[in-house]
């Protein structure tokens, strides 16, 4: 599943080639996604300018004077740019066709992203308006992580994970995160010191400006929106690295599962 860092990557793999164009054609080849994607989209989007790129967590949005294009990557999806006359794969459902010629392709084999439709203010949406603070914002902190933790029982682990803590800390990231912060992924959200999870919260940032600067984590269904895979998976320390040596101790790391995903720790390194 795209992570947070490579739906930044495409952000800014997109953002240069959409600023001010003005959409031509949309091309809806596939219109059901984990929800259907609104049969007035053309009518919308033809003869209006592109104004902003931005992000909100896992979501990218389109602005256009009256409203915004709001999409989700899902389990497998991608954007990218295609040049005019390219022909459509399988799985490439909408192409958002500009008077550049260049056009913006939606890809998704599993069809379980979305791309909706949203009036007023985006951040006000269901999908939006419950989100945590961006792990690269302002609002992200030790004192965050540690008071919204008082009352957690669950494991740290998956409490970093939920994205009304905070938005953008997919699995990959929460392991990588936490092995470099010295604390076992199962180890219960209020029994870890505030001074902890200032280390922790420090190592996040880290984290993720690491694989947003090597162009997001190169996994099996994900390609940036500039074409280009990322490169982070070469750093990766625990991820998919399950019975192998600690990279630190030489201790075999751990694999269990935790709330149905991998997860990988060092047992002498991390507590």
């Amino acid at each position: 599943m795209p992570e947070l860092p490579e739906v930044e990557t495409t952000l800014r793999g997109i953002r240069p080639h959409l600023l001010k164009q003005r959409v031509s054609k949309v091309v809806v080849r596939q219109s059901s996604l984990r929800w259907p994607i609104p049969s007035e989209l053309p009518d919308l989007l033809v003869e209006k300018t592109v104004e902003e790129v931005s992000r909100r967590g896992k979501y990218l949005l389109l602005k256009f004077p009256h409203g915004q294009v709001m999409i989700h990557l899902g389990m497998s999806g991608s954007l990218s740019l295609a040049e005019k006359g390219a022909a459509a794969g399988k799985h490439d459902h909408v192409d958002i066709v500009l008077r550049s010629g260049q056009i913006l392709r939606y890809n998704d084999p599993r069809r379980f992203g979305c791309i909706l439709w949203v009036e007023g203010e985006p951040l006000e949406h269901p999908l939006l308006a419950n989100l945590g603070p961006e792990p690269l914002g302002p609002l992200f902190d030790d004192k965050h992580l540690y008071q919204r933790s008082r009352r957690k029982t669950l494991a740290v682990k998956s409490y970093l994970m939920d994205s009304k803590i905070v938005v953008g800390v997919g699995n990959i990231y929460a392991n990588e995160a936490l092995f470099r912060s010295g604390i076992h992924p199962l180890r219960k959200a209020n029994r870890i010191s505030q001074s902890r999870y200032a280390r922790l919260s420090g190592v996040v940032r880290c984290v993720l400006a690491e694989a947003i600067e090597q162009g997001g984590t190169t996994l099996r269904d994900f390609v940036g929106g500039d074409g280009k895979p990322g490169y982070f998976k070469q750093k990766l320390q625990v991820y998919g690295r399950g019975g192998q040596a600690c990279l630190v101790c030489e201790t075999r790391l751990k694999e269990v599962r935790l709330g149905q995903r991998s997860t990988v720790y060092c047992p002498q390194c991390q507590h």
